[in-house]
């Protein structure tokens, strides 16, 4: 199995003609916007998914992996159930082993504290019939053996999957196009097409399309192309980064965390691994203008972001990023097609030291690949996903917060009939833009 962040020296998959009309254009080819368009293009409306760089080329494909129910936010929950049920089907339909597999994700805790947490989880848990329960210390020992540390407990899910996400998402693209979906690759979305107040296309850098109906879905450079158009979502984006093993000996057939590291066993026999909490984030315009908004989920976790001056140039989030652009000339989104963050070397000699501190019997950790991702984050915790106000025919979906990968086929389906006009089948005001603005107290998501 290939094993690297793709970038622009990645083959182009898609490359369909630009078409000159579509019922519906997507912005962002990850996997909320292939997902969405799947679902569309099964009620015979004809989708067009616009790429800038590649498919799954950014958070889509560098995600660790899990499609897990456990520790969602109660409201995400149901959409995840319905999410896991989705990549069974899928899985089956694409015709490609994309790696899914039920092996479970379990949470191990080293303190009190984070056991009153599992066991808070596990009421909402159990609320929904989601298989999750709770692990004595000897309970911990016996589903994961090995390792050097005896924790308090721990919360384990059975049920919860593990894909792998830079074969999946290209795969569901593959499945979307058999489909009838148009997808293409380099080709960024500049500005809206706007008419007395509604969506009447968008202009591409290889033309104009028509279109009734548009979906942003770009992940981390959401907000920047909202706010060309008076549109301002409080989303900023962290950098994690993430390390895949070479072939190991298997500690643990699915994915497990605490406070310190997480690893999922892979398809390939490897692990990908990672920082149990830690991330970065370069400070720039959009950080300083929604700081307020941030501040209880930075009280709530006060060392799970470190803080860097300056984004490097050409990210949504640089102070030398334009703001205003014009439909008629390159945009940022042409200026940098995959935001290819660098791993932290410090961090990658982290997650080698967790790793092998947990379980010692692995003298060397042997990195097949390390990369970085940017995940583009909401101050709750919870995901935009409503249409746009002022706008008629714009919808959003984004500010994830690492959870996309999992629950993508879910909110596909959702988006799929928020755009038809149908109803969604949740209670989506959760996820409403308007709890930015209205007044409405935050609630923090559980951020497990």
């Amino acid at each position: 199995m290939t094993i690297f962040p793709f970038t622009e020296a990645t083959p182009i998959q898609f490359g369909q003609p630009l078409p000159k009309a579509s019922d519906v254009v997507i912005i962002g080819g990850g996997v909320i916007g292939v997902a969405t368009a799947l679902f569309l293009a099964r009620r015979n409306i004809s989708v067009t998914v616009l790429e800038k760089g590649r498919v799954a080329a950014e958070q889509s494909s560098r995600n660790w992996g899990w499609i897990r129910q456990q520790g969602r936010d109660a409201a995400e929950l149901p959409i995840v159930i319905e999410a896991r049920r989705h990549w069974q089907q899928l899985a089956e339909e694409c015709g490609e082993d994309i790696g899914l597999k039920q092996t479970g994700v379990t949470y191990l805790a080293r303190t009190d504290k984070e056991m009153v947490k599992f066991a808070n989880f596990l009421k909402i848990a159990e609320a929904h019939g989601v298989d999750t329960r709770l692990l004595d210390p000897d309970e911990v020992a016996k589903l994961i053996p090995g390792m050097s540390h005896r924790f308090k407990g721990g919360m384990t899910t059975p049920s919860d999957m593990r894909a792998e996400p830079w074969v999946a998402v290209p795969a569901l693209a593959r499945l979307a196009v058999r489909q009838g979906v148009t997808i293409i690759e380099n080709c960024a979305a500049r500005m809206l097409d706007l008419s007395a107040g509604r969506i009447s296309g968008v202009w591409t850098e290889k033309g104009h399309i028509a279109a009734s109906n548009v979906l942003v879905a770009s992940g981390a450079w959401s907000s920047l192309f909202l706010r060309a158009h008076d549109i301002s979502i409080p989303q900023l984006s962290v950098r994690s980064t993430v390390a895949a093993t070479e072939p190991m000996a298997e500690v643990a057939q699915g994915a497990a965390a605490d406070e310190h590291i997480a690893f999922r066993r892979r398809q390939d026999g490897g692990y990908t691994l990672a920082g149990g909490g830690s991330h970065h984030l370069f400070v720039g315009p959009d950080a300083f203008r929604h700081v307020l908004k941030y501040l209880p989920a930075l009280m709530a976790n006060p060392f799970g972001t470190r803080y860097l001056p300056a984004a490097p140039r050409g990210y949504p989030d640089s102070w030398s990023t334009p703001r205003k652009w014009d439909a008629g000339r390159e945009s940022p989104f042409e200026r940098m097609r995959i935001l290819n963050p660098v791993p932290e070397a410090a961090a990658l000699r982290a997650i080698d030291h967790e790793f092998r501190s947990l379980f010692p019997q692995f003298k060397q950790v042997p990195f097949k690949a390390t990369w970085a991702g940017m995940i583009d984050a909401m101050p709750d915790v919870v995901p935009v996903v409503d249409r746009a106000p002022r706008i008629a025919g714009l919808f959003i979906a984004t500010g994830m917060s690492g959870h996309g990968f999992g629950i993508g086929p879910g909110m596909g389906r959702i988006l799929s009939d928020m755009i038809q006009g149908n109803d969604t089948g949740h209670d989506m005001s959760r996820f409403r833009q308007s709890r930015f603005s209205d007044g409405s107290t935050l609630q923090l998501g559980p951020a497990l």
